[in-house]
């Protein structure tokens, strides 16, 4: 069995303070935050990052990036020119890399108005200086990251709205250059890497399906319609969320409207080895993409509230209706 993915530091925004978590191996229930960042000059943080040994936390504002020590002293900024006065439908985003050295951060620049498309842009966590960037040539509302958990790659899923998603990959060689690739899709929308890194999990911007694909080429290895799943697909849709629960299963969200009109999520776990459907869990969330599963058989929920499958049932309202 693949192992899973090492447990890192998370963070959460919260009247106005960025609040970093580490996730302890074993440790469930509601965390505790470890330490808490103040952004300067009442900055509003949209999107956020902490290094594990949460020394340091990387933000983003909608004109600009921004980090700072545990201590609240600001080590660098970047902001994104032209600045932008519109305050609606563009959320830039960042991560770090696997060992913290440098910062990933997407720029909605086309959203923003800026001009032009958007971009990708790789700066070192210690000096705030440009290593690389991209221009995406999309017109992206937000982004999510990914970061594989072997060979340290990053992942960029650009979500154009009605227009579909776009994939890229973005590589650091030995010799510290970076280099971008893109997938030859504009309808799909990437939910999670494995735990082992060997595959990674997208689900049809329709929404009609969900796909396995082999990393890094990106290669289908299975696909799973409404229809696997036991519903309707003209009344069910596969939901942009879940994700690897551990190195053999994943979780598949499945989702429709009752005869009242109120919507309905089932949590299907799926064998990714074999591309069977098994059963179900059950999982306690006011919408579905409070779910983060972790890989290592627990998960995420909001507060943060760290559950397992040992303090959570396995059969969901046999009520609900299928198809």
């Amino acid at each position: 069995m693949i192992p899973a993915r090492p447990l890192k530091a998370i963070t959460r925004h919260r009247d106005g303070l960025i609040h970093a978590y580490t996730i302890e191996s074993g440790a469930l229930g509601m965390l505790e935050p470890a330490a808490v960042f103040r952004p300067p000059g009442g900055d509003e943080a949209v999107a956020s990052a902490v290094r594990p040994d949460l020394e340091r936390v990387v933000y983003t504002t909608l004109n600009g990036v921004v980090c700072l020590t545990r201590a609240g002293d600001p080590v660098w900024a970047s902001d994104f020119e032209p600045h932008s006065d519109v305050r609606h439908g563009h959320r830039p985003g960042c991560v770090l890399s696997l060992d913290g050295r440098t910062a990933w951060v997407y720029r909605p620049d086309a959203m923003a108005g800026r001009g032009g498309g958007d971009r990708w842009v790789v700066y070192d966590v210690d000096t705030g200086a440009v290593l690389a960037r991209r221009e995406l040539e999309t017109v992206g509302h937000a982004a999510g990251h990914h970061v594989h958990p072997v060979d340290g790659s990053v992942y960029l899923d650009v979500g154009e709205g009605q227009d579909g998603s776009v994939i890229f990959r973005g590589t650091t060689g030995a010799d510290g250059e970076v280099e971008f690739v893109a997938y030859p899709w504009w309808d799909r929308c990437l939910i999670d890497l494995a735990p082992g890194g060997e595959q990674f999990m997208t689900v049809d911007h329709g929404q009609a399906d969900v796909a396995f694909h082999r990393h890094p080429d990106g290669d289908v290895l299975f696909t799973l319609p409404v229809e696997a799943f036991g519903y309707d697909p003209e009344e069910t849709f596969v939901e942009w969320s879940g994700g690897y629960l551990t190195p053999d299963t994943a979780v598949v969200v499945l989702g429709g409207e009752d005869q009242g009109e109120e919507e309905w999520f089932r949590y299907h776990l799926v064998d990714v080895q074999t591309g069977t459907v098994g059963g179900e869990i059950a999982v306690e969330v006011t919408n579905p993409y409070e779910f983060v599963p972790l890989g290592d058989g627990s998960w995420l929920t909001g507060g943060p509230v760290r559950r397992s499958r040992a303090t959570a049932g396995t059969d969901p309202d046999p009520a609900i209706p299928r198809g």
